[in-house]
């Protein structure tokens, strides 16, 4: 099973990215999008940008995903 979890990309350079999530960075693979650009939100799999997502989406997903650790820290 596989957590898809949007990632921010802030660095191009060449088929390669810089992305950005909560303040973690990672590099990963371009060579699978069309047209990357900084500022884009994508879903990263096995060290590779596989799709493209809306910036409203992404930042939903993400605010859900840190309700759902706050609420496993705290028990619920």
């Amino acid at each position: 099973m596989c957590l898809a979890i949007p990632s921010k990309i802030v660095e191009v350079n060449g088929n390669t990215a810089i992305i950005d999530v909560d303040s973690v960075r990672r590099e990963c693979s371009l060579l699978l999008l069309e047209d990357p650009q900084v500022g884009d939100y994508v879903i990263v799999h096995a060290g590779f940008a596989i799709h493209k997502i809306d910036e409203t989406v992404a930042l939903e997903s993400l605010a859900l995903l840190r309700e759902a650790v706050e609420r496993a820290e705290n028990g619920e």
